[in-house]
């Protein structure tokens, strides 16, 4: 099995750096997800005991301190570390400038998501997961979604 320091890939694409024993994460280890970010946490016998999720972003989630996105304060973790844009130029999330959405599709966060096939992809149209009834919903009433009509500037008579 395997022992020692290394690093294991698994079929997701997301992959683990750090401490093994008898085949497990044992010790200081590290799971670095495909998107971006990672789980760094203290590992015994594959459980992690203590740990720090950071988003792709840099952002740190602390669960006794949260205050990003709490209802209070929604402003985008760019926005508290830059600073707002100027008025008039909306910021419709996290990454700016967002990526374009393809048509009749949902921006989800993690990738698009096609409601006719039920299916996510991520930001390079790889395959992520099938989305079941609640994701759906949830996509559907929340997530940004790319225009299904266009309109055009008509000047006035």
């Amino acid at each position: 099995r395997m022992e020692g320091f290394g690093c294991y890939a698994l079929p997701t694409g997301t992959e683990y750096r750090g401490s093994l024993w008898d085949g497990m994460f044992h010790g200081p280890g590290e799971l670095l997800l495909p998107g971006g970010g990672g789980y760094r946490a203290l590992w015994v016998r594959g459980v992690p005991t203590q740990g720090k999720f950071t988003f792709a972003d840099g952002l740190e989630y602390d669960e006794e301190k949260w205050h990003y996105c709490d209802g209070y304060d929604r402003r985008f973790y760019t926005e508290i570390c830059s600073g707002f844009k100027p008025p008039a130029i909306p910021q419709l999330k996290n990454l700016d400038p967002p990526k374009i959405i393809p048509e009749g599709c949902y921006d989800c966060g993690d990738g698009f998501y096609n409601p006719k096939t039920r299916v996510v992809v991520d930001y390079k149209h790889k395959f992520l997961r099938n989305a079941d009834n609640d994701e759906h919903e949830w996509i559907l009433r929340t997530c940004r979604k790319a225009w299904d009509i266009t309109t055009e500037h008509k000047p006035k008579p």
